[in-house]
């Protein structure tokens, strides 16, 4: 195996939990993905998560969510894709700025497109004021979970929005990229979240409208 860890050193509820998550992929990706494919990014998804975990039950399910999305773009990649356009938010902690990005778009795109996230030093929660000044406007984003990028995702990108990752942020030759400068909602209060929150609406809605995406109308301010 390509991972870190090993099968025998993991608790038995988590090699079960990962196996039972290998059987969901392998179903998800029947056709696709041969079993050791979907084995060696569900076990190298799980070692990305393990030495920050919080929680440990919960590793096997992080891991499964960073695999399928892994996945998906590694099937773009290689010629298995529907059409719709790829847009990767890229930030540091992947905690505050990105997750606000991914929660408009999604919200706004509907099925129209995909949207993901990532950051160069991953947080280990999505930042609480954050989630919630985007509960305000009625969008949700507690379920989603800080993670890394990957080769895989950033080339199945059309787009890649990067916002204060600087160097850090992978570059691509003949990949589109924008960076927007906002200021880093951690450590800030709602009330002070807020004007970035905002900023980043504007900005994804005139992403949408480049993109030739009409958006849906969300609670949140109108674009400009």
């Amino acid at each position: 195996m390509s991972s870190t860890h090993k099968r025998g050193d993991l608790a038995i509820g988590q090699r079960l939990a990962l196996a039972t998550a290998a059987r969901r992929l392998a179903e998800a990706f029947a056709g696709t993905f041969g079993a050791e494919t979907i084995e060696r990014f569900l076990h190298t998804s799980y070692d990305q998560f393990a030495g920050k975990a919080v929680v440990p039950h919960y590793l096997p399910l992080l891991a499964e969510r960073f695999a399928r999305q892994r996945l998906h773009a590694l099937a773009r990649v290689e010629g298995h894709h529907d059409g719709r356009p790829i847009v990767l938010f890229l930030c540091v902690h992947n905690a505050g700025r990105s997750q606000m990005a991914l929660g408009f778009f999604e919200q706004s795109a509907g099925d129209r497109a995909v949207g993901w996230s990532g950051g160069s030093e991953f947080a280990v929660e999505v930042n609480p004021a954050a989630m919630e000044s985007m509960a305000e406007l009625g969008i949700d984003i507690s379920r989603e979970f800080p993670k890394p990028w990957t080769d895989e995702i950033v080339r199945a990108a059309d787009v890649v929005v990067t916002m204060g990752c600087g160097d850090a942020c992978p570059v691509y030759p003949g990949k589109r990229y924008l960076n927007w400068e906002l200021d880093d909602p951690a450590g800030k209060s709602v009330e002070d979240i807020r004007p970035i929150r905002d900023e980043i609406e504007h900005r994804v809605r005139r992403l949408l409208a480049d993109l030739e995406i009409p958006a849906s109308r969300t609670p949140g301010i109108e674009a400009q």
